[in-house]
């Protein structure tokens, strides 16, 4: 029965042989297919960990706590002019000195201020941080110095590149002074251009860095003060209302970023007992590493789908070509079903005959296809050598990851087409009239 079966598959392999460029041809198909499949998704999930590596530089570790306005207002709030609410600095201490798992905690407070320099002026978000607030935002300093501990108090201020350009457009402004409402600072920094960060999902608000300007965290609650009033109204007369509020963001850094979501939770556990009201919110970046994983799980399926079609093209060339096989091998067919051949040996016959040319196919796909990280760089390094700068910065830090699952995929379905694909021919040959058979010429 063994070498029976091996004779079948030898004379199938040989039928294959007699016609070596149609076999080829159809063999190309699947080639295509298999291959289409390891590179893509190879590319997408050098995209994917791409994007994952950036985001957990954005801070996936991180838990971010902000002061948001409480959605209702006590009646005495309502007869107030000044409102009062947020994270103190009370709620910073608490969560330095009770969570063991974080690394540190930034505090921060911003308002919206008016700087001027003689005749220039800019409308800047005024920022009160600490020394780590340049490393926590990935900010790089164009020239001049960042925030020192020695600065704690004292008049000074880091303007941001486009904060800089609108009041020293030909200037250096480091040791310059400018008015920060009523006083003067020292500018000693400027940053380098930031690319603007996009609001994604509930995550992350957009945010614009080049229109910053950085002074002491210190500094702020001694010179600007918890209390700022604005005028509002109109027609009627203006009225003076304000806000009291402490520290506009406190960033908290996880050591593990298995961590994260228990961290979160006792934060908001902790800030819950001390305050009467929702006047903050717990946010964790990390939904966006999820985000990001549910987005490649997506590409990669929408990859293996587009795919899949090339493999079902090649599948249903390969038909085509065995259908046309049969007609051609009918005589054939007959004198080996005379000479005592049964249906299932012709059966088997065509099969092997299929199964060889995907399996052949697929192989090869699957050696090309692995070769992609290699071809990749190839084929990089010639552009940038023959074009410099032509490509994008995106594609140029791109890297394929190759994955096994999809080297795996794509054979067992290259192999899956051929078996789908050779059944109908192979029953077809099976069940020709055997005296019919002989007499076709």
């Amino acid at each position: 029965m063994i070498s029976q079966l091996f004779q079948t598959i030898d004379l199938g392999i040989k039928s294959l042989l007699v016609q070596k460029l149609r076999a080829g041809l159809a063999a190309l198909g699947i080639f295509i297919g298999t291959s289409t499949v390891i590179w893509l998704v190879a590319m997408g999930e050098g995209v994917s960990y791409r994007a994952q590596q950036q985001i957990l530089e954005l801070g996936a570790r991180n838990v971010i706590v902000r002061t948001k306005q409480p959605n209702g207002e006590s009646e005495d709030e309502a007869n107030s002019r000044v409102k009062i609410y947020g994270l103190l600095r009370s709620d910073y201490r608490r969560i330095v000195e009770n969570i063991p798992n974080i690394s540190r905690a930034i505090p921060m407070r911003e308002l919206r201020f008016e700087l001027r320099r003689e005749d220039k002026t800019a409308d800047a978000r005024l920022v009160g941080c600490s020394e780590d607030y340049l490393q926590l935002n990935r900010l790089q300093i164009a020239r001049g110095r960042w925030l020192a501990e020695r600065d704690h108090g004292e008049k000074v201020i880091v303007l941001a590149s486009d904060t800089a350009d609108r009041l020293f457009p030909f200037e250096n402004p480091i040791g310059q002074t400018i008015w920060v409402g009523s006083e003067f600072y020292t500018v000693i920094g400027e940053t380098q251009t930031r690319m603007a960060s996009a609001a994604i999902g509930g995550s992350l608000d957009s945010r614009d860095y080049n229109l910053d300007a950085y002074i002491p965290l210190q500094t702020m609650r001694q010179r600007v003060g918890d209390l700022v009033m604005k005028r509002v109204g109109g027609g009627q007369g203006w009225n003076f209302v304000g806000e009291d509020v402490e520290l506009s963001q406190i960033t908290v850094e996880v050591k593990d970023i298995a961590d994260v979501d228990e961290t979160a939770q006792i934060i908001e556990t902790l800030l819950k007992k001390y305050h009467d009201q929702e006047d903050y919110a717990v946010v964790v970046p990390r939904e966006l590493l999820r985000q990001a994983e549910r987005t490649r799980t997506m590409f990669n399926v929408l990859l293996v789908v587009i795919a899949g079609i090339s493999l079902l093209v090649g599948g249903i060339g390969i038909m085509n070509i065995m259908l046309a096989t049969v007609t051609e091998r009918t005589r054939e067919i007959g004198v080996r079903r005379a000479l005592g051949a049964t249906r299932s040996d012709i059966i088997v016959q065509f099969l092997v005959e299929t199964v060889v040319l995907t399996a052949t196919g697929g192989l090869c796909g699957v050696m090309f296809g692995v070769a992609v990280g290699p071809v990749f760089r190839f084929l990089k390094q010639t552009i940038t050598t023959l074009s410099p700068g032509s490509l994008p910065p995106i594609v140029q830090s791109l890297e394929p990851r190759i994955a096994m699952w999809s080297v795996i995929l794509s054979l067992v379905i290259s192999l899956g087409v051929g078996v789908l694909f050779g059944v109908y021919p192979a029953r077809k040959a099976a069940f020709l009239d055997p005296i019919e058979a002989l007499r076709h010429e």
